[in-house]
């Protein structure tokens, strides 16, 4: 069975204390029938309604939810938001709290020995694997009480291709991540505005364009690095040198993914023509200077360090982070009051498309319901009833005229919480918190209603270069097994023989270049495409 071969592999690292899984009193009787759910991801939200008298209280019940402190704040039990969930259901949520370090290896060993909290987010490809076998809650069994769960799967085919498993039941609620209509997006080239401002720079809309903006910084900064990324260098960070260079100059974004206007086909960016050229580009950059040395090795602090001190002047990076990056600069050194950050277009290779995919509209993880909860009937009706509009409000957007208002009848979270609301949000109120938050997609339209003319404008910019997201796949057991065998290892022989062309220490030329396909051949990537596409095809039928 799958889940005593997960046990077995975990054996060494077990450790004492494990979290129970386990609730109190009976079901939340009384509570008033869940608020109507207008469907889909970007439901208007609904004025909070009072809570009932006190004679019609419901009955309380506890449930636990595993849950890991953030550097935003830590976990706590008494947000007001979940008071709030209280009074509407009579259910208070038991937040069982780790370090966020430990959190993957803490959720895999309760897996493995089905020691589950009553709630708890987990990747879906682990409902489907472990649902089956007992580990969590099949949902589908519950469909005929829970309408607001069972219109969520109706109006998001792609999380119910996510939360189904091999024997046809359902065991997550995929987190909505984005709605696709918004387009919404994540990344964006960030440049120090107030040095492009000094020296007359023109915004660089080109891959030539970019190599000669970086040479005029180089002139004018000579020790300085104008170029730094974050690590590491490509999967699964969305912001690494090859990730984003491989895009540019091939199309593909990283070595294997989805290409765009493909119906759902996966390609190998070692195939494309334009790899070579990706390889002469970044070695050029890392020749004359213009790239940071070390680009393979920073750690965070290093990158940011680069960047408020002025060895480095251009990143690329999450658009949500410039602002709070130039606070930073700005209060870490009075010389630093001029500094100023702002985007430039995104580019690409001549003949490459010029694209960033929008937000994934399904996450990767999504809420479970432990099997061995003691009340499944009122486990399943708290559910529903965080999925109803009224719950998901309150788990997304938190308290009305608190937390968030209504501008022309949609939802913008309150000024004063600034242009990374996420951070109070999560701290004080339990807003938009990992592992807790069930709705990002509403979260995030709430947040960009509340943007900045400069942070608006930057959405608008870049609005001609996204595109849907890759719906995400749905593998059977030798898929994944096929993916465990071959793709990490893949990975990591792809960013050191990229770094060795970066670096110099390989040359660049057709023979070596042919001699990595070959090796990428050997170690697998072919299997996986041809995986990958046919998972594809089951999942969505094209």
């Amino acid at each position: 069975m799958k889940k005593r071969a997960y046990a077995a592999t975990l054996t060494a690292i077990m450790f004492g204390g494990m979290i129970a899984g386990c609730s109190s009193g009976g079901p939340i009787a009384g509570t008033s029938a869940p608020a109507k759910d207008t469907g889909g991801t970007t439901a208007p939200p609904a004025a909070t309604t009072p809570a009932p008298a006190a004679s019609q209280q419901p009955k309380a019940v506890t449930f636990t939810w595993l849950a890991a402190n953030r550097v935003e704040g830590p976990v706590k039990q008494d947000w007001e938001t979940f008071k709030e969930i209280e009074k509407k259901t009579g259910v208070k949520i038991d937040f069982q709290v780790i370090s966020e370090e430990a959190l993957p290896e803490k959720r895999k060993i309760m897996i493995a020995t089905n020691t589950v909290t009553d709630f708890i987010l987990v990747p879906n490809q682990d409902g489907r694997d472990f649902g089956p076998e007992k580990v969590f809650l099949n949902l589908k069994d519950y469909l005929d009480k829970a309408p607001n769960i069972k219109k969520f799967f109706d109006n998001n085919p792609e999380a119910k291709a996510q939360a189904t498993a091999a024997n046809g039941g359902y065991y997550t609620m995929p987190v909505l991540e984005s709605d696709p209509s918004t387009k919404g997006f994540n990344y964006a080239w960030y440049v120090r505005k107030d040095l492009q401002d000094k020296y007359g720079l023109k915004a660089p809309t080109t891959v030539d364009e970019f190599y000669q903006y970086l040479k005029a910084l180089k002139e004018k900064h000579p020790d300085s690095y104008p170029l730094t990324f974050r690590t590491p260098v490509s999967s699964p960070n969305l912001t690494g040198i090859f990730t984003v260079f491989l895009r540019a100059f091939t199309g593909v974004e990283g070595f294997i993914n989805e290409t765009p206007g493909s119906g759902g086909q996966y390609e190998f960016a070692g195939y494309h023509k334009g790899f070579k050229d990706s390889l002469v580009y970044m070695n050029k950059l890392y020749a004359e200077k213009l790239l940071e040395p070390e680009f393979a090795l920073l750690t965070t602090a290093q990158w940011e360090e680069r960047l408020l001190t002025g060895k480095s002047m251009v990143t690329y990076f999450w658009k949500a982070d410039m602002d709070p990056l130039i606070e930073k600069a700005r209060k870490a050194n009075a010389n630093n009051k001029d500094f100023d950050m702002n985007v430039i277009p995104q580019f690409a290779a001549e003949g490459v498309k010029n694209y960033q995919y929008a937000r994934p509209a399904v996450g990767t993880s999504g809420l479970a319901i432990s099997a061995n909860v003691k009340d499944k009937d009122a486990a399943i009706k708290f559910m529903d009833y965080l999925y109803s509009e009224e719950g998901t409000n309150l788990m997304s957007l938190g308290i009305l005229n608190k937390t968030y208002k209504l501008v022309d009848g949609k939802p913008r979270y309150m000024e004063e919480f600034g242009t990374s609301p996420y951070v109070p949000l999560r701290r004080d109120w339990g807003v938009w918190f990992p592992n807790v938050s069930i709705n990002n997609a509403i979260a995030r339209a709430a947040w960009e209603r509340g943007l900045d003319a400069k942070n608006k404008e930057i959405n608008a910019s870049y609005a001609k270069f996204i595109i849907d997201a890759p719906k995400s796949i749905v593998k059977n057991a030798d898929e994944q097994e096929i993916e465990k065998s071959k793709l990490n290892n893949l990975n990591k022989y792809f960013d050191q023989k990229l770094t060795e062309f970066v670096t110099g220490k390989t040359p660049i030329n057709d023979q070596t270049v042919a001699e990595f396909i070959d090796q990428s051949k050997k170690q697998g990537v072919d299997d996986l495409l041809k995986m990958y596409n046919a998972a594809y095809k089951r999942t969505y039928g094209k």
